[in-house]
């Protein structure tokens, strides 16, 4: 597959290219940004020099489906809703990163407080959570959000098995900084987040309405979840702690039975015996999954880990374009930890 990437320039879009620069079955053709740079990707990034030299171009829907067979959009929210109009009207695969087909015209405006996609291109979008949704054949997948990846991960099993309360499940999710995106600003910034912990966006953040909708799939009766956000002083990785209250009491054992019965085909989730951490799972494609539950008060916590840049972003899309095309759902994402 001949490949081309618009948002080469922001964390997500070099991951991709990192990525896939590695694939046995892609190909990067291009490389696109907001504005021509005319110059080889290695002058921005050093670190490519000798790996890739492709010129980071401008955007142009045409020259693109002219030399590639797919485009991934790593835009900022509010960018791919435009651009991807061209590529729905010629039937032009397409996998967006961002949030911007993620959602319904009337729920995206509240929540990322842009105008939405045409309604047109909108419903020509799938919702691809890898694990549960079957994009095979399918040209148009709006990338799940890295919260909504963790959480709705953690959160799935239990709804199947109709274990627990809906009316009791509180995530208290937390990213490393490229979480936040490459934009500079005083939120970000060192002196703010380093050696320090950041609430931000309390029951406001973006990825709410697509996880209740994600999880309504499984339990038409959730209405809504408690939902909080943090910056830890790390560069990457999602921790999402879940508590809930379970219907009646489970064993271990039974626990450990409902999430290995709803993973145990799927190569990128991994249940481990004890709460997991972020050495497990930075620089992979891998979601470690862990939980306890105390009898006392009825809770069991959850705990779900990835890393925001790959399973949370690049990675997944990746996965997801293994699947669109009929590839082996590993190709390419089978890098181990960076564990120390």
């Amino acid at each position: 597959m001949r490949i081309s990437i618009v948002g080469i320039t922001g964390y997500s879009g070099m991951e991709l290219l990192r990525i896939l620069l590695q694939h046995p079955q892609a190909e990067v053709v291009s490389l696109h940004a907001s504005q021509d740079m005319e110059s080889p990707v290695s002058e921005l990034y050093p670190h490519l020099k000798g790996i890739c030299e492709l010129k980071i171009e401008a955007f142009d829907s045409q020259e693109i489906m002219r030399r590639a067979d797919l485009v991934f959009f790593a835009t900022s929210s509010g960018v791919a809703k435009d651009l991807s109009k061209d590529f729905v009207e010629a039937g032009f695969p397409v996998i967006d990163l961002s949030g911007d087909h993620r959602l319904p015209e009337n729920i995206y405006k509240k929540w990322y407080q842009k105008e939405s996609a045409e309604d047109y291109v909108q419903k020509e979008f799938i919702y691809g959570l890898s694990e549960f949704t079957d994009v095979r054949g399918k040209r148009f997948i709006a990338n799940p959000g890295c919260y909504a990846t963790a959480t709705e991960l953690a959160l799935i099993p239990l709804l199947k098995a109709q274990a627990i309360e809906l009316n009791s499940i509180i995530v208290d999710a937390k990213s490393g900084l490229t979480g936040a995106g490459k934009n500079p600003a005083a939120s970000s910034h060192f002196v703010h987040v380093h050696d320090n912990y950041v609430t931000y966006k309390l029951n406001q953040h973006q990825h709410i309405p697509e996880i209740v909708q994600q999880l309504q799939r499984f339990d038409e009766g959730l209405q809504q979840i408690q939902f909080s956000t943090s910056l830890i002083p790390l560069n990457r990785g999602i921790v999402a702690t879940v508590y809930c209250k379970l219907k009646e009491p489970l064993t271990r054992e039974e626990l450990a039975a409902i999430y290995q019965e709803c993973y145990q085909d799927k190569p990128f989730v991994r249940i481990q015996a004890a709460l997991p951490n972020l050495h497990q799972v930075v620089g992979t494609n891998y979601t470690d999954i862990g939980f306890d539950y105390n009898p006392v008060t009825n809770i069991l916590t959850v705990v779900a880990v990835l890393d925001n840049l790959i399973k949370g972003a690049a990675g997944q899309a990746i996965q997801n374009m293994n699947l669109m095309l009929g590839f082996p759902e590993t190709d390419g994402l089978l890098s181990q930890p960076s564990y120390v």
